[in-house]
């Protein structure tokens, strides 16, 4: 699978192409705002334990499913990142 497809999802849509965007910000390169996550991402888990760490993220985790509250896809996501083992 490439990251140019897209997994029907029943009701809703697994995006994996690059999607990340900020609102009335211009890039000039494709993969700035990717860069721009990325970093922000690091900077979240600066100067945590592991512990910590392991928390953020699940609660990132929580707040983003809510976000997209379409089961279909969320199951779809968690079958994907379970895969990629």
């Amino acid at each position: 699978m490439t990251t140019s497809q897209t997994i029907p999802a029943g009701a809703g849509t697994l995006i994996l192409t690059p999607n990340f965007r900020e609102p009335g910000k211009r890039y000039f390169r494709d993969f700035s705002p990717g860069d721009d996550f990325y970093e922000a991402l690091i900077d979240m888990h600066r100067d945590l334990s592991d512990e910590q760490s392991e928390r953020v993220n699940a609660r990132l985790i929580l707040l983003l499913a809510n976000h997209i509250g379409d089961i279909t896809v969320l199951r779809e996501a968690m079958r994907l990142a379970r895969d990629a083992r």
